[in-house]
């Protein structure tokens, strides 16, 4: 990678860590980026809104290949003391998607300068940790006939700048569900004239380990408790209402969508048996990102060429992410670049995002612009 480029990679980088933006509101986020392009390539930039994309247009054009970063931050202060630390309280880049961001645009200024024989894509989405982002942007696989899309996540526990990849899916489907009952309420001395959720939920509750038994399953399934909230802090009244939050997530997506019908069909007879309404609602909803293997494989070999250590992920992360909804529409794959193996995790205080492994991302990526 280009000395200057590199450093320009890195300078944006620490802007954007400076002025993190909440999924959906990365306004300033976008804008920057945009600007960066603009001021550094002639890139055609196209604004889609709550996200952009670029593209190189290439005499050749003999494919048309995308490659994706995500720019939108956690909702949790900085925690350590940075020279380029957010200037936003409550908000902070901590799972590394400014670094993303800052990679994307760095590999854009290669392949500005130094052409591709391929027409490329640079795919530039917000709203990755809510699971919105994906869903809104994947109608571009087909809008611009995209053949393949490639991506990294940073992960620390990884050996520094090692590629980490696997066959199939490499993040868990999941999605928050909300199990909302309703009954009437009664004097709490009489709890047999009203209709009390309390029961019902609890046999929910209980029924969750027979539903995500590997017995019951082909692979991982999971169901967590997030929270019950029954009734109010009200001892004479017997409660009325009541919310079972839970989030389900499962290795194949077809699993989960099997264990959310389980949960609303006994949730709907728990009611018709209690006498209560019932209604269901989700958040957060992230599909399987499942690699294509021949994508997985072009990993792999640029990585070797490159003089990359390539690790082979002995299972999928159960952390989910939404780059799965551009997986079901065209070829594609999402590899992991290790931080180090004793780097602060993401999602925590001390995690800042490590430069060292942009250039590793770059060369990467240059490499399967051409493969």
């Amino acid at each position: 990678m280009d000395k200057k480029n590199l450093e320009l990679a890195i300078k944006l980088r620490h802007e954007l860590h400076q002025h993190p933006e909440l999924s959906n509101h990365e306004t300033w986020t976008k804008q920057h980026l945009i600007d960066f392009l603009k001021e550094h390539t002639s890139l055609e930039i196209v604004d889609k809104g709550s996200w952009f994309y670029a593209i190189y247009r290439s005499k050749e054009g003999k494919k048309n290949i995308a490659f994706r970063a995500d720019y939108d931050a956690l909702p949790m202060d900085e925690g350590i003391d940075l020279p380029y630390g957010s200037q936003i309280a409550g908000v902070s880049h901590k799972c590394g998607h400014d670094g993303h961001a800052a990679t994307l645009a760095g590999f854009a200024l290669e392949i500005d300068q130094n052409g591709s024989d391929n027409n490329i894509f640079f795919l530039f989405q917000h709203a990755e940790e809510t699971g919105d982002g994906a869903a809104q942007c994947v109608e571009f696989i087909e809008e611009n006939n995209i053949d393949e899309i490639f991506a990294y996540h940073n992960m620390s526990g990884m050996e520094l700048k090692s590629v980490n990849i696997i066959d199939g899916t490499i993040n868990c489907a999941s999605k928050g569900m909300i199990i909302h009952m309703e009954g009437s309420p009664s004097h709490a001395s009489e709890p047999e004239k009203g209709k009390n959720p309390a029961y019902a939920i609890a046999n929910i509750i209980n029924a969750i380990p027979d539903f995500i038994s590997s017995k019951e399953n082909k692979g991982l399934v999971l169901c967590t408790i997030v929270q019950v909230d029954i009734g109010e802090r009200a001892f004479g009244v017997s409660a009325s209402k009541g919310d079972l939050l839970l989030t389900i997530r499962a290795l194949y997506e077809e699993e989960m969508d099997r264990l959310q019908r389980n949960l609303e069909d006994l949730a709907k007879a728990q009611a018709e048996k209690y006498g209560l309404k019932v209604s269901f609602s989700y958040t957060d909803c992230f599909p399987e990102t499942a690699n294509h293997k021949e994508s997985a494989d072009k990993i792999r070999k640029v990585a070797k060429e490159k003089g990359m250590k390539v690790v082979e992920m002995s299972e999928a992360f159960r952390g989910s992410e939404d780059y799965g909804h551009y997986l079901k529409k065209t070829k594609g794959a999402i590899c992991y670049i290790g931080n180090g193996m004793d780097y602060p995790p993401v999602h925590t205080y001390e995690y800042d995002f490590n430069d060292e492994i942009i250039e590793t991302a770059v060369e990467l990526f240059k490499g399967l612009a051409e493969i």
